[in-house]
């Protein structure tokens, strides 16, 4: 099963993947894609702020860049259930990439998903509903996370959106664009 769980800053999407993971019982592989930048405090806490969530047996990955590689590797055994928190923070990782290497990028974890055989939970972020960036990078990043969230949904089970502390899952209220 694949599941999308997407929604603003500070919504509780991530709380909402990790009670989906924790409710299924399984092998839970938490795929944290952050960068860690020991000079950055701020950072730290907001990473250490999820990692005291999570409970001890939950095995722990940190997987900046090698995201599809990591899931074809973890895919095989079928009592894991991949949580992988979050797609935002992979994307910025690779936002320097050109849009030719993106595309590839994009479309490598797009295949390693459709061919995961464990339930798998992707964390992304909204970042689409306030103004347009006025500078490139910002857009770019806005543009990219979108599209990929959209693919992810297209090819997910459930797709929650989580706001103000909520989650609703369209995928029961919602209608699937084509």
């Amino acid at each position: 099963m694949i599941t999308l769980v997407t929604g603003a800053t500070r919504s509780g999407k991530s709380e909402w993947a990790e009670h989906l993971a924790r409710r299924s019982q399984e092998n839970v592989i938490y795929i944290a894609t952050a960068t860690r930048y020991q000079d950055d405090a701020e950072w730290e806490a907001r990473l250490q702020k999820h990692s005291d969530r999570r409970p001890e047996d939950w095995q722990v990955l940190e997987v900046p860049i090698e995201l599809a590689q990591t899931i074809l590797e973890l895919a095989s055994n079928s009592s894991n259930y991949i949580l992988v928190d979050s797609l935002g923070t992979w994307l910025a990782n690779l936002l320097e990439e050109s849009e030719e290497s993106w595309i590839k990028i994009e479309n490598e974890l797009l295949e390693a998903i459709k061919v995961c055989k464990v339930d798998i939970t992707f964390v992304s972020e909204e970042v689409g509903w306030g103004i347009v960036p006025e500078y490139k990078l910002g857009r770019m990043f806005r543009d990219r996370l979108g599209g990929l969230s959209r693919k992810i949904g297209a090819i997910s089970d459930a797709v929650y959106l989580v706001t103000g502390g909520y989650a609703v899952n369209l995928t029961q209220i919602g209608e699937r664009l084509s």
